[in-house]
């Protein structure tokens, strides 16, 4: 399919040939949702922390007999019945169990979402900008002539060095690396803007089955 190219002067000259298997593929919703949700779960920091019955420091004496009390067996005051005792099924601090997901899985999502911003309109390809734009006010009326706002930039390393400076203090406006494309910001910012080498990148990573 092809995309118009915009260049940083607002022109819409030229086109680029994307892919369908990249921008025109069946959104599947659940999918997407299980992704953001797994890629939430890494960024959250696990600092709370509970002592286990084996981490609680005292005797190990058994506290009464096993029979003849009344009541009932008990072996240890560490046992989670007891005050001070260690906590059943607490928070482990950074000792948990991680959910994985096929890295198929994690191609076939951002595809779709790149499908759903292309769906909306709302996907851009920018030709890689090869001159520095030192100033915002430059790269902010770029933004304006194409009615462009809350953008994420997906940028190549060339790119990234030329349009840093002017872009990094626009409102609501993110950039990213190619190799940090994420369904999550995706889905955080209403455009999405893609350098052309950008794209091409991505689309040899999500439809190359090796890596």
């Amino acid at each position: 399919m092809k995309l118009p190219l915009l260049n940083i002067d607002g022109n819409k000259s030229d086109s680029i040939e994307v892919s369908d298997k990249l921008i025109k593929i069946k959104i599947n919703y659940k999918l997407i949702k299980f992704v953001i949700d797994w890629q939430l779960n890494h960024a959250k920091p696990r600092t709370a922390k509970t002592k286990q019955r084996n981490e609680i420091k005292g005797s190990t004496k058994k506290i009464v007999a096993q029979k003849g009390s009344g009541g009932a067996r008990h072996a240890s005051r560490k046992a989670p019945l007891f005050v001070g005792g260690g906590v059943a099924h607490g928070p482990k601090g950074s000792v948990y169990k991680i959910k994985k997901i096929n890295k198929k899985v994690r191609k076939l999502a951002l595809a779709q979402t790149l499908s759903k911003k292309n769906l909306d309109k709302n996907l851009h390809i920018l030709s890689d900008v090869k001159k520095e734009i030192k100033k915002t006010k430059e790269f902010n009326k770029f933004l304006e002539k194409n009615k462009l706002e809350n953008v994420l930039i997906i940028s190549d390393e060339d790119s990234m060095k030329n349009i840093n400076k002017s872009a990094r203090n626009i409102k609501n406006v993110k950039l990213i690396n190619e190799t940090g494309a994420n369904i999550y910001d995706l889905f955080k910012y209403k455009n999405v803007i893609i350098t052309s080498s950008s794209v091409k990148k991505i689309q040899n990573r999500i439809l190359n089955e090796k890596n």
